[in-house]
């Protein structure tokens, strides 16, 4: 970084090091906030504390990290990729060590839109994994609500207990991937990309000039800024991830409740499907109201502020130019 020129390969080393380590912290929260962004009808959870003690009481501990296989497989190449994918954009657009603010949102946009290919498929399947339990969570509720509804049973009623079948089988990532290019091909796995574009680039391009900046806070103004940022200690680029990654997540909330309600492909009894961004907006502020869009604010600041915190850690630690040096 900055007179220190930094290769590509040691960058997407510290990307997927960062990505792996901080998605293993947060995963459970993850979880929740799906969890909770899909609610619609019935309320199977109450919040963030409600949802992980209903998931280790149902589905056990590991239950919590349902779906974290491919997210740590895929997190890895999509990490590196926003990243560095940054900071190339960075260095491309940087004259004499300084870049302006509007070349630090360019930055951002890029890495954003770069990292959609892997996030999207990532997204796609994690989705469905960690979906499951609240759907299996949610069929005795709807069970005992229709059970006390007065008047005749409507239709969708369980039938009776000799009749019932055995409980679903639990998805498999490899399953949902086989049945979706069975049926939808490539483009099966990218449903939603477009949702996952407009949450991901404006999320990079509030998240990195903030990160940068708030970085920098207190170093030598005399250096240019990629220096800077080299020099900064663990400490404040843990706190600057963290704090940078909380605003970003939150202003960006309501497309992430859109994109994840596209992404889902099962839904629950009275849930609605969706024919795009459009449709899914207007059908969740006509049904649900504004409140809905900030579904999972909490989980999903608590999520990206210890990820973001200790990938910027992670990937200021240099892990990659060290691997590189011991077998390079």
């Amino acid at each position: 970084m900055g007179d220190k020129k930094v290769s590509l390969p040691a960058k997407l080393i510290n990307g997927g090091v960062a990505g792996l380590v901080g998605v293993t912290c947060v995963f459970p929260i993850d979880l929740a906030k799906t969890r909770l962004q899909n609610q619609q009808g019935i309320q199977v959870y109450k919040g963030m504390f409600d949802c992980l003690a209903k998931t280790v009481r149902s589905e056990g501990y590991f239950g919590c990290y349902r779906g974290a296989a491919v997210n740590l497989t895929l997190v890895t190449p999509e990490k590196a990729i926003k990243l560095a994918a940054n900071d190339v954009f960075r260095q491309k657009l940087s004259k004499d060590g300084h870049l302006p603010l509007w070349g630090e949102v360019l930055a951002g946009c890029g890495a954003g839109t770069c990292q959609v290919v892997v996030t999207t498929p990532m997204e796609m399947l994690k989705i469905q994994l960690q979906d499951a339990g609240r759907l299996a969570a949610q069929r005795p509720v709807s069970a005992a609500a229709q059970a006390a509804a007065p008047g005749p049973a409507p239709s969708l009623v369980a039938p009776p207990p000799q009749a019932q079948s055995a409980p679903p089988q639990r998805p498999s990532a490899t399953g949902i991937t086989v049945q979706l290019l069975k049926t939808r091909g490539l483009a099966g796995l990218y449903r939603g990309a477009g949702a996952t574009l407009m949450r991901d680039v404006p999320f990079s391009m509030i998240y990195f000039p903030l990160f940068a900046n708030l970085n920098a806070l207190g170093r030598d103004s005399a250096g240019n800024q990629a220096d800077t940022q080299a020099q900064a200690p663990f400490w404040q680029s843990f706190v600057a991830g963290c704090s940078a990654g909380s605003v970003a997540a939150v202003a960006v909330t309501p497309l992430d409740v859109i994109k994840t309600r596209l992404q889902t492909l099962q839904k629950g009894a009275g849930e609605d499907t969706y024919r795009g961004v459009v449709d899914c907006t207007r059908r969740i502020m006509e049904r649900e109201g504004p409140a809905a869009f900030l579904k999972g604010a909490t989980c999903r600041a608590l999520v990206i502020a210890p990820l973001f915190g200790i990938a910027q850690v992670v990937y200021f630690l240099g892990v990659g130019e060290t691997v590189l040096g011991i077998f390079g």
